[in-house]
């Protein structure tokens, strides 16, 4: 019942104007805002921790305000890819850089795209396998069963399929040998024995191995993806060079090192427009949980 209601709302919200469906988008953003004291002070322990209580109350509010803004048009992005033509997509989105790919499709190799919640990564991830090349996105399994089946429908539209987290080493091993693509996410919590203490936006934090792992050991090529916009109608999908990955008698400290890379990516990205990063994520918990009491 409650996917159908779903999907009745979607209906009445697909027939309106686009204009009038952002705006309705973003009013729920302003109420969320307004209302959501508790996620308000996770961004704002997050923003005060990451610059470590440098940055004026001004800017905090705005990120902290554009961060809500920045989920509810994730959500849109959502419905609308659902019913959005490639024509469509191709007139919001542009690719930058392909060419990083192509080089590795050249060599026969398979690409593991590693991103982050970032700007709107739900336009992104659909745009990378409808102009570059189908990939398998993994997941981590949602507690709304209603939003997941809804949400994960909407990512497969341009070719893509999702692979969920729990025991997903071996389809992603298969999917490495067949030369196929795979995305990872690698800016969330996660559990002490997923990762290992790389140094990102100046804190020494758990994040996930498994994309330094899988390319060394299957010599795939790591290729940073994210998107951003200037107006919130038109968006570049940008692919960075690959991210090499060293294979000496050190494994884990190659490992480690392509790992710290990878931080490094994400860090200076964040640090050049923190803005759009997906401040209501308490990404710290496991290693600084002080910071959200």
């Amino acid at each position: 019942m409650g996917f159908k209601l779903l999907l009745v709302l979607e209906i009445i919200l697909m027939a309106l104007p686009k204009k009038i469906r952002k705006s309705f988008f973003l009013l729920l953003a302003y109420l969320g805002y307004k209302f959501s004291k508790r996620y308000r002070d996770v961004a704002r322990a997050n923003l005060n921790f990451v610059f470590d209580g440098s940055m004026s109350e001004e800017e905090i509010e705005s990120i902290v305000k554009y961060s809500f803004k920045n989920l509810l048009l994730n959500f849109l992005h959502v419905m609308e890819l659902r019913h959005m033509s490639l024509k469509e997509l191709e007139a919001t989105v542009s690719v930058e850089n392909i060419e990083a790919v192509n080089k590795v499709h050249a060599e026969n190799r398979a690409v593991i795209y590693v991103t982050s919640h970032y700007s709107s990564w739900e336009l992104g991830g659909a745009s990378l396998g409808a102009f570059v090349e189908p990939l398998a996105a993994v997941y981590k399994r949602m507690k709304n069963s209603i939003y997941e089946e809804w949400l994960l429908e909407a990512r497969a539209h341009f070719g893509n399929t999702n692979l969920e987290k729990t025991g997903v080493v071996k389809p992603l091993v298969k999917l490495i040998k067949e030369k196929k693509a795979s995305g990872i996410l690698i800016d969330t919590n996660i559990s002490p024995k997923e990762g290992v203490i790389v140094e990102f936006m100046g804190k020494n934090i758990r994040q996930t191995y498994s994309p330094a792992y899988l390319a060394r050991k299957f010599n795939a090529a790591i290729i940073p993806v994210t998107i951003r916009t200037d107006d919130e109608e038109h968006y570049t999908l940008k692919l960075y060079d690959e991210i090499p990955v060293e294979n000496t008698d050190d494994e884990k400290a190659d490992i480690l090192k392509a790992t710290q890379l990878q931080a490094d990516w994400l860090s200076k990205l964040i640090t050049e427009e923190p803005k759009f990063w997906f401040w209501l994520h308490r990404r710290f918990k496991n290693d600084y949980p002080e910071i959200y009491n």
